[in-house]
């Protein structure tokens, strides 16, 4: 799970690959366009797959979630950089009519913006001046179940179209120009547990989506639709018919995580294989090596959260690193960081493609992930085997101990460690730069059948009264597993990092700052007062030779900071 569940509702269980529907524009839809006041259409230049491979060395645009398909966050552009961040000041702030949790990454196309908002609204804005061009709000169905607050973490863009997805389970296509419905298409059926709170990935004629709802005993996907039509291409289940594994005992970083293996054999024998309510949804992008032809996306958690004993066996692919051929969804490899997991510390960040040093010292193609353990986990390739991991960047206490029906303390918490927030690397420090939770809870296991549609958490994760919760924003030397640095944060970290060819590491914080921190030493440079918590991923981009930082500010329901309603644009006076 991501997080703080248990203040949310949830639902369950999908056992066969759902039937699809795509809809034209509805009447109701274009009556609401009619109603509008009519504006010029937003000057978007239309976006070609070399536009969206190249994207990492384009500093005028921010073409993706993680700004390329390897999803560095590494911002090309130094016109902002370490000597002159002190004169950063706001060129524009644009304010949403959603005033509630904000997660979206801003996407730059050209001189125009889009971003969104809790509950599917849409914004085409002039990334120049901060005027809008269109705005779309989805039409929700009447059953929404999620979980974490009612988040949307941004766009895809594909050739004159943009694509995103819903809380209730659709993905839909818009109009670029004119943010138009152009089609949509249900992924799942919100009613058993299933929404979309993630960004999609577009490659190759594809729109990559996953799916949430691991709280409910839905059965995770990852998929692929057709770009121009929104039909389904290929379709991978996280949770396999044969969930058991090899009965592993360990974690991945060899802790002994005291399963009782004879029980869960036992339980197997009487109940078998638990694949169909098993969890394992996909909460952040899929990485793409186009020369692979490969994606790399990591999986969420088992369901019930907290109670192990009605899904014997490793639960793969839950809290597992997962590779799947590109064109077709066949798996390739896997790494469970986590097997059999009862304390919710799931996968949930998105894994970052680099090369790094093997236990050799030979360069070999890598992923790189950051787990809600505190570690930062570098794996290969071609066959997912893990290299390293790293320093823990959190505390870890009673390390694994059993959640029980009193409840019993343990470090980290739930939310982590490095919950959705994606990290970003800076490959000639060899660092990536992640921000952490210190948030110690109790585990408490309560054992009930499989509810039929309604949570299923198998317990309770609560935060502990009187203790003290506080962040941190750590560079790990990806090569070696050591802390370079960290920055001690007065409340918990949640939202996303952006680092810049400037030398600079761009970040929020729940209290509002945004800070600009010197990449190799981790001092701060810069910070302003947004009014709201920074809990969003920062993006950049450049216009008419000028560069731009912009973030949302927004807070978090998650952990419930501090709301609000604006998209912030930063340029040097």
């Amino acid at each position: 799970m991501v997080g703080m569940k248990s203040s949310h509702a949830y639902a369950a269980a999908l056992t066969a690959l759902l039937a699809f529907s795509v809809l034209p524009a509805s009447a109701q839809e274009i009556e609401h366009h009619k109603n509008e006041k009519v504006k010029p259409p937003a000057p978007a230049p239309t976006v070609t797959q070399e536009m969206l491979t190249n994207a990492g060395s384009d500093a005028k645009q921010f073409l993706h979630t993680n700004l390329n398909y390897e999803q560095t966050r590494f911002y090309p552009g130094k016109q902002i950089n370490a000597s002159n961040v002190s004169k950063l000041r706001p060129a524009w702030i644009f304010q949403m009519d959603v005033r509630e949790s904000l997660e979206t990454s801003p996407i730059i196309v050209g001189n125009v913006m889009y971003v969104t908002t809790s509950f599917d609204h849409v914004y085409a804005l002039n990334a120049k001046t901060g005027e809008e061009h269109w705005h779309y709000k989805h039409k929700m169905g009447p059953i929404t179940t999620y979980c974490c607050g009612p988040n949307n973490r941004g766009v895809a863009v594909l050739g004159d179209k943009v694509y995103f997805a819903t809380l209730d389970a659709k993905l839909v296509a818009l109009d670029a120009k004119t943010g138009s419905l152009v089609w949509e298409t249900e992924i799942a059926d919100p009613e058993l547990g299933y929404s979309e709170t993630m960004a999609p990935t577009a490659v190759n004629g594809k729109i990559l989506i996953g799916t949430n709802g691991g709280e409910y005993g839905i059965r995770g996907f990852f998929r692929a639709y057709d770009a121009n039509n929104g039909k389904l291409v290929w379709n991978f289940d996280t949770i396999p018919e044969n969930s058991v594994g090899v009965w592993e005992t360990k974690d991945a970083t060899g802790h002994d995580m005291h399963r009782d293996i004879a029980a869960e054999k036992a339980q197997l024998a009487k109940t078998g294989d638990p694949y169909k309510t098993l969890g394992g949804g996909v909460w952040q992008n899929a990485a793409v090596d186009l020369k692979l032809n490969r994606i790399y996306f990591v999986v969420g958690n088992p369901s019930p959260d907290l109670d192990g004993a009605p899904r014997p066996g490793d639960n793969l692919y839950t809290d597992s690193l997962v590779a799947l051929d590109l064109n077709t969804g066949n798996y390739i490899c896997h790494f469970q960081y986590i097997p059999h997991d009862v304390w919710d510390l799931d996968s949930v960040s998105p894994p970052i493609l680099i090369d790094v040093k093997d236990k050799d010292g030979k360069t070999v193609p890598g992923v790189v992930h950051a787990g809600k353990t505190g570690y930062v986990y570098v794996n290969k390739r071609d066959d997912c085997s893990m290299i390293r991991f790293s320093e823990p960047m959190v505390a870890q206490e009673n390390f694994w101990t059993l959640p029980t029906p009193e409840g019993a303390r343990m470090l980290p918490g739930a939310n982590g460690g490095v919950e959705w927030s994606p990290m970003a690397v800076n490959q000639r420090l060899n660092l990536a730069y992640a921000v952490n939770l210190h948030q110690p809870m109790t585990y408490q296991v309560q054992s009930s059948p499989y509810p039929d549609g309604k949570l299923w958490l198998g317990g309770a994760f609560k935060v502990i009264p009187g203790e003290e919760q506080f962040g941190n924003v750590s560079a790990v030397n990806y090569n070696t597993g050591k802390i370079k640095w960290k920055v001690t944060t007065p409340q918990p970290m949640m939202g996303g990092v952006l680092a810049t060819a400037g030398d600079l590491v761009f970040t929020g914080e729940a209290d509002g700052w945004f800070r600009a921190y010197n990449a190799d030493s981790g001092k701060i440079l810069w910070s302003f007062q947004a009014g709201a918590g920074v809990n969003a991923p920062p993006s950049a981009y450049a216009i008419d030779g000028k560069e731009y930082i912009v973030v949302g500010a927004g807070g978090n329901t998650q952990i419930d900071f501090k709301r609000g309603n604006n998209i912030i644009a930063f340029t040097l006076d």
